[in-house]
């Protein structure tokens, strides 16, 4: 007989090594959601972050979670959970948890299970938090072991400020590639009239410079973009800005990995070139995005570098070399 599911929902602060900050603002610890799932002697794990720019917080997303606490100690499945939650962190936490734990009660990892190859070690990129000029300089050159940098910019004292930024992070760095996400930290008339001293940069993609109401006018700007806040699920890509030839699939935003699998297809199937991002958050939110980018672009999943002390068996980062994820952490 089948033992019947149990359903915990924590939150958790993880203190940071410093303060983080983006155009929307700061923070000093990563708060998340882990649910771990019960079942047979096994337990199955997933973590979230709630995320305040879609109305999330540690409360909406622990009752979301807690209003399903029935159906899913009764046996809810995956494809049932797409049709229960909308995309966001309760339905990622609640789907990397139902992953994790059929992993475990069948004994065989997620990636054969998702018809996945086994990952390997890839390559991260390094975020480079909002500062001032000299500070992230500063920042950008203490992180010599990682050849790709993703500066964020978008500061309230405009775009010239933040080209002055630019500059003095490529003198720091001279050998590295460079990511910009200004978190629609930017106006498009601003981007429009400073396009040529941005495109000197060499940036490999300018992310989600402008909010959703500002992307039309992206069309006229000769600037490789990426989408990120436009982008939560697969029916999003479909109706995506031209603009845009990179798309930023991150699990919090999807609803988890079975959604995000989804969004891959989709962004290939439209000739997009796809990055694996995260946000602030432990190794357990990294492992099952960690699979989704072994066939990414590119990836940004240093998440766990930013915190004080990771989770018990956590990803192992060799400079931006990752290492898959220990089976006692995830999958």
């Amino acid at each position: 007989m089948t033992s019947r599911r149990v359903i915990s929902i924590r939150a958790e602060s993880w203190p940071l090594r410093q303060q983080f900050t983006i155009a929307r603002g700061s923070k000093i610890a990563a708060d998340i959601i882990c649910v771990e799932m019960a079942e047979n002697g096994q337990i199955g794990r997933g973590e979230a972050v709630p995320y305040g720019r879609y109305g999330e917080s540690i409360e909406t997303v622990s009752a979301a979670i807690e209003g399903l606490r029935p159906a899913l100690e009764n046996g809810l499945t995956r494809e049932q959970l797409a049709e229960a939650l909308l995309p966001g962190a309760a339905r990622c936490a609640l789907d990397c948890a139902l992953w994790d734990l059929q992993a475990k009660l069948e004994n065989r990892p997620v990636w054969q299970i998702a018809g996945l190859s086994a990952p390997q070690i890839a390559q991260t990129a390094y975020t480079i938090s909002l500062n001032g000029a000299d500070k992230m300089a500063a920042q950008a050159a203490a992180a010599r072991d990682f050849s790709l940098l993703k500066i964020k910019l978008g500061g309230a004292d405009g775009l010239l400020a933040d080209i002055a930024r630019l500059h003095e992070i490529c003198q720091a760095r001279p050998d590295a590639q460079f990511i910009v996400d200004a978190n629609e930290g930017w106006k498009i008339q601003d981007l429009a009239r400073y396009q040529e001293p941005l495109s000197r940069f060499g940036v490999v993609f300018f992310e989600q410079p402008v909010t959703r109401q500002e992307e039309p006018g992206l069309s006229d700007i000769a600037l490789p973009f990426c989408a990120d806040e436009s982008v939560h699920d697969s029916s999003d890509i479909e109706q995506l800005n031209a603009a845009y030839q990179w798309v930023n699939i991150k699990l919090d935003k999807a609803g988890g990995l079975t959604e995000a699998l989804a969004m891959q297809n989709a962004a290939r199937a439209k000739g997009l070139k796809i990055m694996v991002g995260c946000m602030v958050a432990t190794s357990l939110a990294m492992a099952p995005a960690f699979l989704l980018a072994q066939k990414a672009d590119l990836i940004d999943l240093d998440g766990p570098l930013w915190l004080q002390q990771d989770r018990p068996h956590g990803h192992v980062f060799e400079g931006a070399a990752m290492h898959p994820p220990a089976t006692e952490l995830w999958g």
